[in-house]
């Protein structure tokens, strides 16, 4: 009965050994291909001849020739080989993302903190140069864990604003914005004279309206701030639907606080403005968030450039409406 051969005690390194010493057809030629000693490359044939039962190298004059065996062995080596290297190459799995003709399923969970205008742009540039992706947008909102969905694969991509995003994810700045107030055109801030002082004081007692925070009980960014400053803000209001605040503000003396682009995007439709903040902020940094599982991925890196070229042409007309003569003493 013929011997089985015990294939765990092959190592790669012997079939390497084998396709050099048959093209080479020489054991120091072999050796120098090989970087290694010439003892070394003959114990590797002595061993591979033991699995053969053939000498696969034989004298011919003054040289080596291959035998029917070992040429028969060659392609077989070079295949496995070929294969290992598509196996552990540390791009073997990344084939090139091909927009047009993919139908990928992209799920991205967002705040609407960033700009009204955001996830409309996104989905309208996505859809123009994507159009057979499909796209699950999913509320940032205190009840949903970020962290938990990016680790079960559940979801590819957040996008939203942390004052100290989590350590454990990667992370792409998407743009910075300045810290403003948003209130009424006939607010009494707004009414007063350039020499009353808009104080911290004076904002602090007023009356605010804000986002229901998005990391479960734990303060937005907004009274994380100000809490570190020792200070807090008398909040009325707190809203899940954040798209809605300026129309909250337009019919009241509430004050929001957020970022200049997002209130931008109402000062000529709604009978708000525009006021700078008294209390200093920090600058707000939106971010997007992604786990190590797709971090390599052709597809979510290919996503992530394009969430982050519409955050900065957005970014971008926003500057350009911010560089606009200011309609008011305390306009910022």
């Amino acid at each position: 009965m013929t011997q089985r051969v015990d294939f765990d005690k092959i190592e790669l390194y012997l079939i390497r050994v084998l396709k050099t010493l048959i093209t080479e057809r020489s054991v120091s030629r072999a050796a120098m291909r090989l970087h290694t000693s010439q003892p070394a490359v003959s114990a590797q044939l002595k061993r591979l001849r033991a699995l053969t039962g053939d000498p696969l190298l034989v004298r011919s004059g003054n040289s080596m020739a291959a035998t029917e065996t070992a040429l028969r062995l060659l392609e077989p080596a070079t295949r496995l080989l070929q294969d290992a290297d598509r196996l552990f190459s540390p791009h073997a799995h990344q084939r090139a993302f091909e927009p047009l003709g993919s139908s990928s399923t992209f799920r991205i969970a967002a705040s609407d903190y960033l700009d009204p205008l955001f996830l409309p742009e996104l989905v309208a540039h996505l859809k123009r140069v994507a159009p057979k992706v499909r796209l699950d947008l999913m509320p940032l909102s205190g009840e949903f864990d970020y962290r938990r969905g990016l680790a079960a694969g559940e979801v590819d991509l957040v996008i939203g604003n942390w004052l100290k995003p989590p350590e454990e994810l990667h992370l792409g700045r998407l743009m910075s914005d300045e810290i403003v107030c948003l209130v009424a055109e006939d607010h009494p801030v707004v009414r007063s004279a350039p020499t009353r002082a808009w104080s911290p004081e004076r904002y602090l007692a007023c009356e605010h309206v804000a986002p229901t925070p998005l990391h479960g009980n734990a303060p937005g960014v907004i009274d994380e701030h100000l809490a570190s400053l020792g200070v807090s803000r008398d909040v009325m209001v707190r809203s899940a639907h954040f798209g809605l605040i300026p129309l909250m503000v337009a019919q009241s003396l509430l004050v929001l606080t957020t970022g200049r682009l997002f209130c931008s995007r109402y000062t000529d439709s709604l009978p708000v403005r525009i006021v700078r903040c008294p209390v200093p902020f920090p600058t707000l940094t939106y971010y997007q968030l992604w786990h190590d599982l797709t971090h390599a991925s052709a597809s979510g890196r290919w996503l992530r450039e394009q969430v982050r070229d519409v955050a900065r042409n957005l970014a971008g007309h926003g500057m350009l409406q911010r560089s606009a003569p200011a309609s008011g003493a305390l306009d910022a």
